[in-house]
């Protein structure tokens, strides 16, 4: 089950690995867990194919394992066929994309984290009262393409802002009423740093009442941080595409702890645990748990302790994409009529 790249010596390797450490919360976040339940819900509704219109979350695990259920992943709506299924992805799509799939008759499930949606929404009423947006977050990330998307709907060009050297290339003047809106993903730290310098370029800045980076971004962050204080190497469970896993690896190293980002037990190295006693594993939020289980298996398998610890209770859930409960409820009336028959 487990690979042997880990491993050249055995024996000797695996007796210096003493405890790995595990720590709560990690893996799936309530938006991630809402969109995979929903193709999982579509599949057995719909039945097979339906078209998700970008990976409906950043983890190459759960993708691969939808398109040996029947899952098409498209990245443009013009590959989704005329009057399909469409799964919108968690992490939301610009407008037009919603205007074109209608305009083929697609059948819309819109899976995209409500949270996102809150920031599209932030856009559209900035812009609405006029007041000038700039946008913190990663170019050509799809999140921001969406959020983006509302803007341009509007006539509006919105700057990204990825650094604090992008802040003195924007273009508004100091008395120009202006607003920040952010990725949900970002790291708490830096995202702050840009926050500072833009504050300090307009102190009359403003932004939404609810901070935009989401409580399991935040949470897991600072979780990794506390779990970075505690052992010699971290292992965050994430695909390399992933935002916020990509972050978490970031709070460990600047934690001062070597930290590596892997898809599961396979893609761990022998070379990384020279001199190293104590293993510490946390996951993104589009990372499943079964794959943190094989790690954690592997390492108490040849003799190490496990230890968990609880940073932050969650409980946070959000209900199913409302074209999904109207799918239910056309069923139910169906199955109910031809009862009657």
């Amino acid at each position: 089950m487990f690979p042997k790249v880990i491993c050249g010596c055995y024996d000797d390797f695996f007796i210096m690995i003493k405890e790995v450490i595990t720590i709560q919360p990690r893996g799936f976040c309530a938006g991630v867990a809402r969109s995979i339940k929903t193709v999982e819900d579509c599949l057995d509704i719909f039945g097979p194919p339906i078209y998700i219109k970008h990976a409906i979350v950043h983890n190459k695990v759960i993708v691969s394992d939808f398109k040996k259920r029947g899952a098409i992943i498209v990245e443009d709506v013009d590959e989704i066929p005329d009057g399909a299924i469409a799964i919108f992805s968690a992490h939301g799509s610009p407008p037009e994309h919603f205007a074109a799939a209608r305009k083929r008759n697609i059948r819309i499930i819109d899976a995209t984290c409500p949270l996102v949606t809150k920031v599209h929404m932030e856009m559209i009423k900035f812009i609405e009262d006029d007041v000038n947006v700039v946008y913190i977050g990663h170019k050509g990330h799809v999140e921001g393409i969406g959020v983006i998307g509302e803007a341009k709907m509007m006539g509006v060009e919105v700057p990204i802002i990825e650094s604090v050297d992008d802040v003195a290339m924007l273009p508004f003047e100091k008395n120009e009423k202006i607003a920040y809106l952010t990725q949900t993903t970002l790291s708490i730290n830096e995202t702050q740093k840009i926050v500072t310098a833009l504050e300090k370029r307009y102190p009359h800045i403003t932004t939404s009442p609810a901070q935009d980076i989401c409580y399991a971004t935040t949470n897991r962050q600072k979780a990794v941080a506390m779990l970075a204080q505690k052992v010699d190497i971290v292992f965050i469970v994430g695909s390399k595409t992933s935002s916020n896993s990509n972050r978490l690896v970031e709070v460990a190293i600047q934690n001062n702890c070597d930290a590596y980002l892997v898809d599961g037990v396979e893609d761990i190295k022998e070379k990384w645990f020279s001199n190293k006693k104590t293993i510490g594993i946390s996951a993104g939020a589009s990372a499943p748990e079964y794959k943190v289980r094989e790690i954690i298996s592997f390492f108490v398998d040849q003799g190490a302790k496990h230890l968990e610890f609880i940073q932050t209770e969650e409980n946070i859930q959000f209900t199913e994409p409302i074209e999904l409960t109207r799918a239910r409820k056309k069923g139910s009336a169906i199955h109910l009529s031809t009862q009657g028959k």
